[in-house]
């Protein structure tokens, strides 16, 4: 799916059938302290040779074994003598390559059911239960197990609902132990990578920040390198780290695009710089963002734009620190980005992966840049940056603030962005995000984008007058990883303050919408 191998710790590969939840497998096996890694069921035996995985874990999928469209698998993968885990389509592709009988039995089991854990439950089941409740989202079923496999659970309509083999470290679950509805599926995982596999539970934000100095030392030696440092929580953690290893060779570089929220450059200049010491310049860009934005109403060439002008202006305070670097006798050779493992994953970053979206980290950046790339965070997911921030000393208002893409406020307007627009969703974003820390909700938001539906309006009366302003569209979500998300079910009543104080308060605004979507289907920004 994309390399992002991190230095010092052997993988578990987990391999993407195209299951929604693949992803967040992946973010389970980190959660029990085992690194992990995504790789498309493309994959070959000498491929995985080559990672030497720890243990591997065959993710669910859509399809049916028996369909000709259905994901293949290299059956020699089943022969290198590694501990693997299938999981629903992973567990039937596991059983028909090891002998076992895989069919449509007339039956779906979707939902929440009710399994019953068969002598033990074996390594991967022990300690549990008899009876526990799992996620199940399958029409084909396990009929037989492999020769040589125990069937360890059952439910009402699949009598073969996990197997194991001790000799083989094979085993295999129908159900989804990976999300949260599956009330033992952590235990399960556990169980898995400790019990079975014998990996220890070593990956931790301790570990990560000493590999990664270790790395960035490395990968620097004596040269210098700027950081892209945009006041959120990915840019921050990244340049910290970064600054952490190679200290006053870096210089922080913060690009005020005019598309940031209230009050975030002076946070930036006055927090941040306060609690790592390090060297920061600010750019003044508004104006050349903003004229290139004209007239542009495609979210794609907004990004697109909004990425290329961020690298061409790292490379003009490239080209005004040229004189200092020479004086000293190193050159500017490397940019520090805050890209995360979702970002990679989303922006296509290899087979099987779909291109959701461009980032500014990740894609549509200039054929002629002039810098190498330091991602120290590339592998991680949101959660374990914010642990390492942590580790590192950050400020929990830096740590803990809602994630805020790379484009800013320019993808957060539907339609052309202008500096008068601007204004609108700057307002709106301040006045929720100040209501929901008031009323206690942001740990239990993961974001909320506040969108302006720039070419709609609507009537609306206002001061006993007639008005005919925009709507402004409330995106709060609740997520672990960003990768799926669903809407937060917020009070009524602190949806109503944000709401009259929305219209009362910023000009050509007299409606506010709540996007009720979950992710998937929608994206978590509009755009």
């Amino acid at each position: 799916m994309t390399e992002v191998a991190h230095e010092g710790h052997r993988p578990v590969l987990v391999v993407d059938f195209g299951a929604q939840y693949a992803q967040l497998i992946a973010r389970r096996v980190r959660e029990a302290g085992v690194y992990s890694e995504l790789v498309p069921h493309t994959i070959t035996a000498a491929e995985i040779q080559a990672k030497n995985p720890l243990g591997i874990v065959l993710s669910g999928g859509p399809s049916s074994v028996y369909a000709d469209e259905a994901p293949a698998f290299e059956d020699a993968i089943f022969e290198l003598g590694i501990p693997m885990l299938g999981i629903c389509y992973g567990f039937q592709v596991m059983a028909r390559a090891l002998g076992g009988v895989v069919g449509n039995t007339g039956e779906r089991e979707y939902g929440s059911t009710e399994a019953t854990v068969v002598d033990g439950g074996g390594a991967i089941l022990g300690g549990q239960p008899d009876t526990q409740q799992v996620w199940m989202s399958h029409g084909d079923a396990v009929q037989q197990a492999p020769a040589g496999f125990e069937v360890l659970a059952r439910t009402a309509d699949t009598p073969v609902a996990a197997f194991g083999s001790v000799e083989r470290k094979m085993y295999g679950v129908q159900w989804h132990p990976e999300v949260k509805h599956s009330e033992y599926g952590q235990d399960t995982l556990k169980n898995f990578l400790h019990t079975v596999a014998g990996i220890p539970a070593d990956w931790n934000a301790g570990n990560v920040i000493a590999e990664q100095i270790a790395s960035i030392r490395a990968q620097v030696g004596t040269a210098r390198v700027i950081s892209a440092l945009s006041g959120g929580v990915d840019s921050a953690v990244s340049t910290a780290l970064v600054h952490e290893a190679i200290g006053d060779q870096l210089t922080a570089v913060f690009v005020d695009h005019g598309l940031l929220r209230k009050g975030e450059r002076e946070q930036v200049e006055r927090d941040y710089v306060a609690s790592t010491g390090v060297r920061l310049i600010t750019v003044d860009a508004a104006d050349i963002f903003l004229g290139h934005l004209a007239g542009v109403t495609d979210p794609e060439e907004k990004r697109k734009i909004i990425g290329r002008e961020f690298i061409r202006a790292f490379e003009k305070v490239q080209l005004d620190l040229v004189a200092e670097a020479k004086a000293e006798g190193e050159p500017i050779k490397f940019l520090v980005q805050g890209t995360l493992y979702p970002d990679v994953v989303e922006s296509g970053g290899g087979s099987g992966t779909a291109n959701i979206k461009s980032h500014h980290n990740v894609g549509g950046l200039p054929e002629d840049l002039d810098f190498e790339l330091i991602e120290p965070l590339r592998a991680l997911f949101k959660d374990e940056v914010r642990a390492i921030g942590r580790e590192l000393g950050l400020p929990e208002e830096i740590v803990g603030r809602q994630p805020f893409p790379g484009p800013g406020l320019g993808i957060r307007i539907v339609g052309e962005v202008t500096r008068d627009r601007l204004e609108i969703p700057r307002e709106a974003d301040a006045i929720a995000r100040a209501e929901l820390t008031a009323a206690g909700l942001d740990n239990s938001i993961w974001q909320c984008p506040v969108v302006l539906l720039a070419d709609v309006r609507s009537v609306g009366v206002q001061g006993d007058g007639r008005t005919y302003g925009h709507p402004i569209v409330l995106r709060p979500v609740s997520s672990e990883d960003a990768m799926t998300a669903d809407w937060t079910r917020v009070p009524y009543d602190v949806l109503a303050r944000i709401s009259n104080k929305i219209t009362n308060q910023v000009p050509d605004v007299n409606r506010v919408v709540l996007d009720v979507t979950s992710k998937p289907p929608g994206t978590i920004e509009w755009e």
